[in-house]
């Protein structure tokens, strides 16, 4: 047998016990009869070295924050019971002194995590209450479409949250839950009434349409758009109509519409075109009317004025392009007329009262003339034929009430 090897902490004595050496003594830890005392040692010194390494396990992880201090403790009880009875060779005293100095480590630990804790549970409150406040606040709006994702995503965050204490959790999502259901409910609400007002719109714009149809072969141009003008705005305030029949029903009302316009813009055209024969005719007349100008003889004038506005009027309509440009430039020769006239009526002496006379009759006459055509006009149902002649009305009354105005003067 080999000589008995030496160590420290324990021995093997002659018949094969192994000791290990302790503050309380000597305790046995095993046996080895008829073995290699070397070898028994060694058996028993790794035993040591691996409670060794499990404690400088331990000290590290709680070191670096790895264990939490409920784990470490449990460990530290652990290795702790292991050491009590170790059948291990080395210096275990040392081990349980490790040990009972990582107790402060873990205690520290345990105070800083519960003060963690309790601000994670603080800010989770605060987050919590947002959270039912924004929820509360979707539910009082009318957000209907973006509302319910908004609540989806609170809710996402709300389960990220750790959980406050029973009542305090219990409290925070019950204002959450009952904003979902508010909201929810109302939104739902808000689609059916919008499904009942869109099923009426579609009743209104069929009936719109058919209306439009109907109008659509007319060859009442003015009326006719009138009446499709408050066709649109009818439209308009019916609202919108289910979204798989909307465009359809748009698209009927706008072909009736556009078959209208057509027609009527093709009618225009020929009409503007029989009228540029007119226009012809009124630029020769408004060339002779320019000549007037600047006036000198204001009888000669007036004279001159008188029957070329009779032969403008007979002349007819232009282009409706061209209506701006030649009315502009015809009445500017009339005013002009008008002011030589009133100029000369002021200086006018009692002599010429007879001529004043003779104005107010032909004046008077040819008003009995206007009035007849607009009479006409009306009975046509020619607007436009109406308006230009009440203008024209209108001037030759302003000029009797200036040569009635002189009269009275001549009197």
């Amino acid at each position: 047998m080999s000589s008995a090897p030496t160590n420290p902490w324990g021995r093997v004595d002659d018949d094969g016990n192994v000791y290990v050496k302790t503050t309380d003594g000597e305790r046995l830890i095993g046996q080895w009869p008829g073995g290699d005392p070397v070898e028994a040692m060694a058996l028993y010194v790794r035993r040591f070295e691996g409670l060794e390494v499990e404690v400088d396990l331990l000290e590290k992880r709680l070191e670096s924050g790895t264990v939490s201090p409920d784990d470490a403790a449990k460990a530290v009880t652990k290795v702790r019971s292991q050491l009590v009875d170790a059948q291990a060779m080395g210096d275990l005293d040392s081990l349980v002194t490790r040990l009972d100095a990582l107790q402060p480590a873990i205690d520290k630990q345990r105070e800083e995590r519960k003060v963690e804790r309790a601000a994670k549970v603080a800010e989770a409150a605060t987050e919590k209450t947002r959270i039912a406040e924004a929820a509360e606040k979707i539910a009082a709006g009318t957000d209907w479409k973006a509302g319910a994702d908004k609540l989806r995503a609170l809710l996402d965050e709300w389960k990220a949250l750790p959980r406050l204490s029973k009542s305090a959790d219990d409290e925070l999502w019950h204002r959450f839950s009952s904003a979902r259901t508010t909201y929810t409910r109302r939104r739902k609400s808000h689609f059916g009434e919008q499904s009942t007002l869109r099923d009426a719109a579609k009743v209104v714009k069929e009936r719109l349409i058919t209306e439009a149809e109907a109008l659509s072969t007319s060859t009442e141009w003015g009326p006719t758009a009138g009446k499709y003008r408050d066709l649109m705005t009818e439209w308009k305030k019916a609202g919108s109509a289910p979204r798989n029949v909307e465009d359809k029903l748009w698209k009927r009302f706008r072909a009736a519409q556009d078959a209208f316009f057509t027609a009527r813009d093709e009618a225009n055209s020929l009409l503007d075109a029989e009228y540029e024969v007119n226009a012809d005719k009124k630029l020769e007349i408004l060339a002779e009317a320019e000549k007037l100008l600047p006036i000198k003889n204001v009888d000669a004038a007036r004279k001159a004025w008188l029957d070329i506005a009779d032969r403008w009027e007979a002349a007819g309509k232009v282009p409706r392009a061209k209506i701006g440009e030649f009315e502009a430039k015809i009445r500017t020769i009339e005013q002009a007329v008008k002011d030589a006239t009133e100029t000369q009526w002021k200086k006018t002496d009692p002599e010429k009262s007879a001529r004043a006379d003779d104005m107010i009759g032909k004046l008077q006459r040819a008003i009995d003339e206007v009035s007849a055509k607009i009479a006409a006009a009306e009975a046509k149902g020619d607007a436009k034929k109406v308006k230009d002649l009440t203008a024209d009305l209108e001037s030759k009354q302003a000029f009797l009430a200036m040569a009635q105005k002189a009269q009275a003067d001549f009197s």
